[in-house]
């Protein structure tokens, strides 16, 4: 499969149809210490949710090419699928103000490979993809207990804006990072 972007240890690329990459994004997504980052109501509890979860990120993504993508972090040495690395609009604002069509950088990583630098990375290669696409900044959001997240938004340079429920309707804090153009 051709990858969006690689770094140094990683390919970016879609998530496949492929059992393996099934059965390790179930992996990822059926996990509480994952979920409960993310916004997840409920764990993924079967391969046939995790098929279905795939759809529709190809199906959402498809209108955008490549630009965006919710994409696999595979380990080049290894060829296992770290987690996922997600370049995205962000949905309409629940703040009532209108939304400006601001692009979040986000990352959702099995456990087995916290700790190792891949977030950042990614996260990294995701906003030079970015910027390479016309993109003139790129946000972050996290729960604000979510300390390993907000020390990758730090690692990567961004900026924080402050606490924010503009999204998703959950108290985040919120990071930018401006296009070096």
């Amino acid at each position: 499969m051709k990858p969006i972007f690689e770094t140094e240890r990683l390919v970016v690329r879609r998530w496949s149809d492929d059992p393996v990459d099934l059965a390790r994004a179930l992996d990822i997504y059926s996990r509480p210490e994952v979920g409960k980052w993310i916004g997840l109501d409920e764990p993924w509890r079967d391969l046939a949710e995790a098929e279905a979860t795939l759809a529709r990120w190809h199906a959402y993504f498809a209108r955008h090419g490549d630009r965006y993508g919710a994409w696999a972090v595979e380990v080049r040495e290894t060829g296992v699928v770290a987690g996922t690395l997600l370049l995205q609009p962000l949905p309409e604002p629940t703040d009532g103000e209108p939304g400006r069509g601001e692009v979040e950088v986000g990352w959702h990583f099995h456990p087995d490979s916290w700790g190792s630098g891949y977030a950042t990375e990614s996260a990294r290669g995701a906003l030079v993809h970015g910027f390479a696409a016309g993109l003139p900044e790129i946000y972050a959001i996290a729960d604000p207990a979510n300390s390993p997240s907000l020390a990758v938004m730090h690692r990567l340079g961004m900026t924080r804006v402050g606490r924010t429920r503009r999204w998703h309707g959950l108290e985040s804090e919120c990071y930018v990072i401006a296009s070096p153009r």
